[in-house]
């Protein structure tokens, strides 16, 4: 008879029950009524067609709640410093972890932010200098370009044992400021011709600058001002009345009975226009500002931003400015060199934060790259250095894309890291369409079966291999292969570039081809963007899509960003008998409740604002009068909520027939964005949808060569064929199109490929390859080269 052994397994502890991530009724933006578990610590990925609802659920539901559970726990008054949040739609979240953010948004356009100021190397450079560098010049403050120098000194009143006392006192501060260029390393320069004509007078309207033109009181300030007669051309004005036209400081008087301040046109121009965000200006003012400013290194600083001082201070003979122009692979290298014990834990943060660039694969960037001139990609990759040596444990990471702008080459390296951080207990989920990233996954969601309101229902969840066979859309493409192509097309002539040195371009010489399907490849930071936005002539016949981001706010849509809305307000007007005006929810047509936004915002101070649909309108943005008005049977508020392939079909034929309108819903059904609702507000749109909906823009362009910046950017494996598809029909009409991009499919299809290399940074920067991908994939020469064989499975 078998004997008990007297052991016993004892019951898991309660505190190990909590392994998933409980989600029930998800309901924001698209998602209907979604319930699924995710694992914790594990690299859960999250697919689907573009707009099938992948980041409402990751983003808009899971982190957003991690993130306002988070902020509820500082005190009120430390909450209202920080972004409102509001609960999303959604009835259960259990299981949550504090939940770090990793997204594509780009960094700010701010002049004076930088990579180095972006991740704190600066900051560590600024001690270490401090401390190290020969002459001693002052403290961290003394290498900050973002810190003018100052000094004073006066008289002030101390109280001392129940008397007045005055002293005098002085102080100075020494910061590391260009004064030249303020720390923004160029100095802009006004071109007058383009301020005024100096063969008019005031009268006849001299000033050309926007908003200074026809009577109005910009320009009524110069003409009555006092100071010169407004009848007399500039021309004829002596060297004091110009100096008070242009250069006067501010000085109080009275125009037509009201107080103004009157200042001459430069400063006035340089407040208004010159200190703003060149991309949230509006067009006009925008095109005004690329005329007549020229911009050029500050000769005082020779653009490394800081004082004569703080680059006089040297460690082993470099200075701060010289470290911040390295290439950061190179920085790292010499800080390795640098040994003293009295600043070792500086060099060891240091060389922490320097060696995870590289890691990253952004060894490439210099700490003085301006952070705005950063690719999506790029920007994420910069996000990550912060994390990547993290002690935390138990939190979830959410990435987006994370692979968006990567060489297959980099995107192994990628993969490694996602993993790292999985293996140190991390929860990790990443929004993602590449196969190589799925395949490394724990868990798979998978999401749709289609995008908009076609989406938002989860397709499929489990392993990599059971998505093989799930029968969805991603399960179905998932081992899609592009072949080759039998025949290329033969170019119709060349686009020349010779001696391209923009950033780290080595003197390059290439023939583009024209009238045909061009690719330019290559590693991450080997000089694709360079070449092709720096070097190829942004003028006449050149259309040119990078990846940008759009700008627009609540209001805008797909209807205001194409153009579609002023064909179909027209139509509205004509065949009503009144002005289009009327429907326009910015305009007269606008509900006076809401002001035409359909919502109603309540805002809570610290709290998350609360945005309630306008009783008045119903959510519609039109005053009631409007949508008595019709056209084909449907009112303004109707036609706005149709999703494009329905507008489409509408505006073809019958009473509703708009030619000009149909044409733009083409180009949008073209790129792939049927599914979207014309009316849909732009803030909603994901990043690839933004990028097929500036494409379908730009197809209306008059232009015979096409540049666009990794168009895949955000698209799903099915609609990869699509666009294929679309860049086809592009060429077969004449045009020529260049691509830079890092998907194998589109450099299979390719007629002609620009492998650049071999490396990133002042490794690459050389053309390694030029030929048809089959020539391509028969010399394995590159890299590219070799991925792609892997690819097509040569």
């Amino acid at each position: 008879m078998a004997r008990e052994t007297g052991t016993t397994t004892s019951a898991p502890h309660v505190a190990d029950s909590h392994g998933l991530i409980r989600v029930h009724g998800a309901r924001e933006n698209n998602l209907k009524d979604v319930s699924i578990e995710i694992p914790k610590r594990r690299l859960t990925v999250f697919t689907g067609v573009s707009g099938s609802g992948k980041s409402s659920l990751v983003f808009d539901t899971i982190a957003a709640e991690s993130q306002r559970l988070i902020n509820e726990t500082y005190p009120a008054f430390v909450q209202g410093f920080m972004p409102n949040l509001a609960r999303p739609e959604v009835d259960v979240l259990e299981g949550l972890t504090t939940a770090i953010i990793v997204d594509q948004q780009r960094m700010g356009g701010d002049p004076r932010s930088t990579v180095g100021t972006a991740t704190d190397a600066n900051a560590l450079l600024r001690i270490l200098f401090s401390r190290l560098g020969k002459p001693h010049i002052g403290s961290p403050k003394a290498f900050s370009f973002n810190i003018a120098s100052i000094s004073g000194a006066g008289a002030v009143t101390v109280e001392r044992a129940g008397q007045k006392v005055k002293e005098r006192r002085s102080f100075s501060i020494t910061g590391g400021m260009c004064p030249r260029c303020e720390g923004r390393g160029a100095v802009t320069d006004l071109d007058l011709a383009q301020l005024y004509d100096e063969t008019l007078s005031l009268d006849e309207g001299a000033i050309t600058v926007p908003g200074y033109k026809g009577g109005g009181w910009n320009s009524r300030l110069y003409a009555e001002s006092g100071f010169f007669d407004p009848d007399k051309p500039i021309s004829k004005f002596t060297k004091k009345e110009l100096q008070d036209f242009l250069y006067r400081e501010p000085t109080r008087m009275k125009i037509a009975g009201i107080n103004m301040t009157y200042e001459g046109l430069i400063p006035r121009i340089q407040k208004s226009m010159l200190s703003k965000d060149k991309e949230s200006m509006q067009p006009h003012i925008r095109e005004f500002v690329e005329r007549a400013v020229t911009f050029a290194t500050c000769p005082d600083c020779d653009g490394t931003r800081l004082s004569e001082g703080a680059r006089s201070s040297k460690i082993d003979g470099i200075s701060i400015a010289d470290a911040c122009a390295m290439q950061i692979s190179d920085l790292a290298a010499w800080v390795r060199r640098v040994d003293e014990p009295s600043v070792a834990p500086l060099l060891d943060t240091l060389r922490h934060t320097l060696e995870s660039f590289v890691e990253i694969g952004l060894g490439y960037l210099s700490l003085d790259r301006p952070a705005g001139t950063l690719s999506g990609g790029e920007a994420q990759r910069t996000k990550m250095i912060r994390h990547l040596g993290s002690s935390l444990t138990d939190v979830t990471y959410v990435f987006d894309e994370p692979t968006t702008g990567l060489h297959p080459h980099d995107i192994q390296r990628m993969n490694g890291l996602l993993l790292r951080l999985r293996d140190k207990g991390n929860t990790v989920l990443v929004v993602e369409h590449k196969p190589e990233v799925i395949a490394i996954a724990d868990h798979v969601v998978d999401l749709g079966p289609g995008a908009g309101a076609g989406g938002g229902t989860v397709c499929f969840e489990g392993t990599v291999e059971a998505l093989r066979t799930g029968g969805t859309i991603t399960g179905r493409h998932f081992d899609d292969r592009a072949a080759l192509k039998d025949t290329v097309r033969k170019s119709t002539g060349t686009l020349e570039i010779r001696g391209a040195s923009t950033h780290n371009l080595q003197g390059v010489d290439v023939d583009i081809p024209l009238g045909v399907l061009a690719v330019v490849t290559g590693v991450a930071g080997s000089g694709k963007s360079s070449l092709v936005h720096g070097s190829i002539p942004a003028g006449a016949g050149v259309v040119s899509v990078d990846q940008g981001a759009i700008r627009g706010s609540r209001r805008s849509n797909p209807a205001t960003y194409t153009g579609l809305l002023d064909p179909i307000r027209k139509a509205f007007a004509k065949q009503n008998g009144v002005k289009p005006t009327l429907f326009s929810s910015n305009s007269e047509g606008a509900c006076p409740t809401c002001n035409g936004a359909g919502v109603i915002y309540t805002d809570l101070a610290m709290m998350a604002g609360v945005a309630t649909t306008c009783e008045e309108c119903d959510g519609k943005r039109f005053e009631a009068s409007v949508l008595d008005y019709h056209l084909g049977g449907r009112d303004i508020s109707e036609v706005l909520a149709m999703p494009v392939t329905e507008a489409g079909e509408f505006f073809a034929a019958g009473e509703a027939h708009t030619p000009a309108a149909h044409r733009i819903l083409q180009r949008l059904n073209d790129v792939g964005l049927g599914y979207l609702t014309i009316g849909q507000p732009l803030t909603t749109l994901s990043g690839g949808e933004r990028q097929r909906l500036k494409l379908a823009t730009h197809m209306a362009d008059k232009g015979g060569v096409y540049v666009l910046d990794e168009p895949t950017a955000g698209l799903h494996l099915a609609d990869v064929e699509q666009l294929l598809g679309l860049l086809d029909r592009l060429v077969d009409s004449g045009k020529s199109v260049i691509v830079v991009e890092h998907h194998q499919a589109v450099m299979a299809h390719a007629d002609w490929i620009i492998d650049l290399g071999p490396g990133a940074g002042h490794d690459g920067g050389r053309i390694v390859f030029e030929g048809t991908p089959a020539d391509l994939v028969a010399a394995r020469s590159t890299l590219t080269a070799e991925h792609l064989a892997q690819y097509i499975g040569a």
